[in-house]
């Protein structure tokens, strides 16, 4: 027994000595990666750190060589939705990088997964595949992909412009789009390009200007006023400007686009009764953004922001605001040239999440509708 005490303190030091050595691996390993491919981005764990760096220290060959030196430049889109999985096995299926999983690991590594940006990249094979992952930061884009939400505010679009690949700082493009040139037969002269800056995907130029991405939207919405479109909006008496501006509150009011004719049909009904519209969206574009919250459209807005004094407070004044609200798709459009027909002067949200609406003939059904 005593024997086999006096083995334990030798057990003891060859299992100290077991980690130190481990330690020093560790670190080794850590600092190579560090020295070879830069500092680790700051969100990675220890254990991420270690797994990361043995994978790229084992296989720095397939991140450091070439696929192909003698291989022709080529064109490679990344679009919206598009993961680094999906992104780095196109770049090699496509012959760009020798290893997609090696790939990914630096991008991992450095954060660049993180800031990859949608657009058009023309990549060469010549390139190691650690300059083709720091070329994904958008120093090659040549072409951006950008992204307008139906229901966006200008000042959202603004808001999207850093992160979008265009070399279009947010206040250039709130002046080119409060200002459009060039804007004869879409806007009336003198108003601003909002409601008419179409939502949808743009493919564009890296480097597009802040009047040209104007002139490009408002293009869009041209294209998609029809003659039949005008002839809807004239047989219910309404202007296209005043169409649009329908539209706009149409949108922002709608979460399901099947809904909109029969919202459209509400707002008409109001509007030949004289009732004022008392649309929530037009007191959020009135009150501008929340700081506290976050956003340009407050909810839930209290009492006293439905006394809100601006010609765009729909529940202060009535009939139409001065202008859009928003930027409306092709589906408010339509709902406003031709809306369901219906009785109804009311509508609120169900109370079941779905994001589509009660509607109701009188007030008192209007309040047999509110959610418990």
């Amino acid at each position: 027994m005593k024997r086999s005490h006096s083995c334990l303190p030798g057990l003891l030091l060859l299992l100290i000595f077991i980690g130190i050595v481990l330690i020093a691996i560790v670190v080794f390993v850590t600092a190579l990666a560090w020295q070879s491919f830069g500092a680790p981005g700051p969100s990675l764990n220890a254990w991420q750190r270690l797994s990361y760096a043995l994978d790229l220290v084992w296989n720095a060959g397939e991140l450091t060589q070439p696929c192909d030196p003698a291989g022709a430049e080529q064109a490679f889109v990344i679009e919206p939705g598009d993961t680094v999985l999906s992104i780095s096995k196109r770049l090699e299926e496509a012959g760009l990088i020798r290893s997609a999983q090696i790939f990914r690991t630096y991008l991992h590594w450095t954060g660049t997964d993180t800031t990859i940006q949608t657009g058009t990249y023309r990549l060469s094979p010549a390139r190691s595949g650690r300059e083709i992952a720091d070329m994904l930061k958008s120093t090659s884009l040549t072409e951006v992909a950008f992204n307008i939400l139906p229901g966006w505010r200008m000042e959202e679009i603004a808001a999207s412009l850093p992160s979008s690949g265009l070399d279009i700082p947010p206040e250039t493009f709130l002046a080119a789009a409060s200002a459009p040139a060039n804007a004869t037969g879409i806007i009336p002269a003198g108003a601003i390009a909002e409601g008419f800056l179409s939502p949808g995907e743009y493919t564009l130029q890296r480097t597009t200007s802040a009047e040209q991405l104007v002139f490009l939207l408002l293009q869009g919405f041209s294209s998609r006023l029809t003659p039949e479109l005008r002839s809807g909006f004239s047989n219910h008496g309404l202007t296209v400007y005043q169409a649009v501006t329908l539209a706009s509150i149409i949108q922002r009011e709608a979460m399901q686009d099947v809904e909109m004719p029969m919202i459209a049909s509400v707002f008409y009904n109001r509007l030949a009764s004289n009732m004022p519209l008392q649309a929530d969206p037009t007191v959020q574009y009135a009150l501008g953004y929340n700081a506290v919250k976050g956003t340009w459209w407050t909810n839930p807005l209290s009492a006293q922001d439905l006394e809100f004094n601006s010609p765009y407070n729909t529940y202060v004044y009535p009939g139409l605001p001065p202008g859009p609200i928003s930027n409306p798709g092709l589906a408010a459009l339509q709902a406003v040239a031709a809306p369901a027909q219906s009785s109804y002067y009311y509508f609120q949200a169900r109370c079941d999440g779905s994001g589509l609406h009660n509607f109701a003939v009188s007030l008192e059904q209007h309040y047999q509708n509110n959610c418990p």
